[in-house]
């Protein structure tokens, strides 16, 4: 075969091939689930394509150098947008409502961008995944003629609260601006056989000026499902694109239901975690975190412990603790006489060093910067983990079978803290103080103990069964994952 008429074969081959588009917000948050599933797509699409986009900024933290894309081991290609911010977001500096502002603008400018260069190069995008408080790529990928799906990565069951706030099913919406105030008022969810309390709920619903700093969120959340019934206007059916939720059936049986009662065309395709993943490959992708891991040696130090010993402590990439959490924890974990791997960046911890805290808590820890959260939930010897009940964290310890102290703060965080303690049962959620929203040594102590009791760790250990067998081959979010991307590639 002459070599112009085998490079034309191989171009229409790559244009044939199914390629997925993955864009995300640019923080840890975001971009870990997209990351994931940018994996697991690679590993159901044999020949397929994937390209991760997230802003500039986050790229260039990942990928010191990039300037315009990167493939990385397992063959993901990164090709960023921009957000206006390629420097960086300084939460001191800039404002986060100017924020969003120009990601819409300049992110949808610089995304479409992305879509005709991948087009042009011979490999057309057939598919675009984005996450949340990113409606505007559902337009992006209209004018491009591709379909979209939003990729929703906190629990089905917080989708479902914003849903009906902002349809006002039942009253929902009224119900839940007249017990804002009280985090202790039960209110009901349409399609929840028991009512949750406001405490339950995703914290931004208590919101009720324009003027607070985070009254953005709600507007983004409202744009969202706006973008999804656009494209249920023009979907011949009737029905919203398809949500791939981060999630599987067991979990959250009464959020999927009634979403898709409603129209939402909800898909459970999770817990999308990739050290669940059989390939090899999966764990090449796990080393360009937004933030250094710390070279401490942490996970050696796990190996020298005994079995379901240690009390992991973590509160994510974006939570501040005040000297006070801090001096807290440290007491308590000493009067515990547990060992302990803390994970506490110094940009949260002042000018305190991790030694300090280490001789502080009884010299029986271990202070990280960063680590890998899942090497560590999965290592034999982390019996319990303390956490703010991101949805990543709480998919993780679930998925390995890791008790949970849950002290959520904001967000979605305390949807799943309820989730983990009233659904689940494989943790509790710990009290706080009420003036200053400090977990105390005293309590943390109590928690430690009941999430570490028999009842307890045999519920996470069922709980670790099913998620993964809804992960594993055959599986109920495997077989939806599939479906999903067989329909993907006619």
């Amino acid at each position: 075969m002459p070599a112009m008429v085998a490079q034309e074969v191989e171009r229409a081959a790559a244009a044939a091939a199914p390629h997925f588009l993955v864009v995300t917000y640019p923080a840890q948050g975001h971009i870990n689930p997209a990351r994931h599933l940018a994996l697991r797509l690679l590993r159901a699409t044999p020949g397929a394509r994937v390209t991760l986009s997230t802003a500039v900024s986050a790229c260039r933290k990942m990928f010191p150098g990039l300037e315009e894309e990167h493939v990385d081991g397992a063959g993901v290609r990164y090709a960023p947008y921009s957000d206006g911010y390629d420097g960086g977001f300084d939460k001191e500096a800039h404002h986060h409502t100017d924020y969003m502002s120009q990601l819409k603008v300049v992110g949808a400018r610089t995304l479409d961008g992305v879509l005709a260069r991948l087009r042009d190069a011979g490999r057309p995008v057939t598919r675009v995944v984005y996450t949340v408080l990113l409606s505007w790529v559902a337009g992006v990928a209209r004018a491009h003629g591709v379909p979209a799906a939003l990729y929703w990565i906190q629990p089905a069951t917080v989708l479902a609260t914003y849903f009906h706030f902002f349809r006002g099913t039942d009253g929902f919406d009224e119900a839940v601006v007249a017990a804002a105030q009280d985090p202790w008022a039960e209110v009901r969810l349409p399609g929840f056989p028991a009512p949750l309390r406001m405490r339950d709920l995703p914290s931004f619903l208590t919101i009720t000026s324009d003027d607070h700093p985070y009254a953005f969120i709600l507007t983004a959340f409202r744009e969202l499902l706006d973008a999804l019934d656009d494209d249920r206007q023009e979907d011949g059916r009737g029905r919203s694109a398809t949500v791939l939720a981060n999630t599987f059936d067991a979990m959250e049986p009464d959020a999927v239901a009634t979403l898709r009662q409603h129209g939402v065309h909800v898909v459970p395709i999770g817990p999308v975690l990739s050290f669940l993943d059989a390939a090899p490959a999966s764990s090449t992708n796990n080393n360009n975190d937004l933030f250094s891991q710390d070279g401490k040696g942490y996970l050696e130090w796990l190996d020298a412990q005994e079995a379901a010993s240690v009390v992991y402590i973590s509160f994510g990439s974006m939570s501040s603790m005040s000297k006070r959490q801090i001096t807290e924890v440290s007491r308590g974990m000493a009067e515990s006489g547990r060992p302990f791997l803390w994970v506490l960046r110094k940009d949260n911890r002042g000018e305190v060093d991790g030694d300090d805290l280490c001789a502080g808590a009884g010299g029986g820890g271990m202070v990280v910067e960063w680590c890998d959260q899942g090497k560590v939930l999965s290592h034999p010897a982390v019996g319990c983990f303390v956490t703010h009940c991101g949805w990543n964290s709480t998919l993780e310890s679930v998925s390995c079978g890791v008790p949970v102290v849950g002290v959520p703060q904001w967000t979605d965080q305390g949807t799943n803290a309820w989730l983990v303690e009233r659904q689940l049962g494989t943790g509790v959620r710990a009290a706080v103080c009420e003036k200053d929203g400090v977990l105390e040594a005293e309590e943390l102590r109590r928690c430690i103990g009941f999430a570490t009791s028999e009842m307890v760790r045999a519920k996470a250990a069922l709980w670790r069964e099913k998620a993964r067998a809804a992960a594993a081959g055959g599986g109920s979010s495997e077989r939806n994952l599939r479906a999903f991307v067989d329909l993907a590639g006619n």
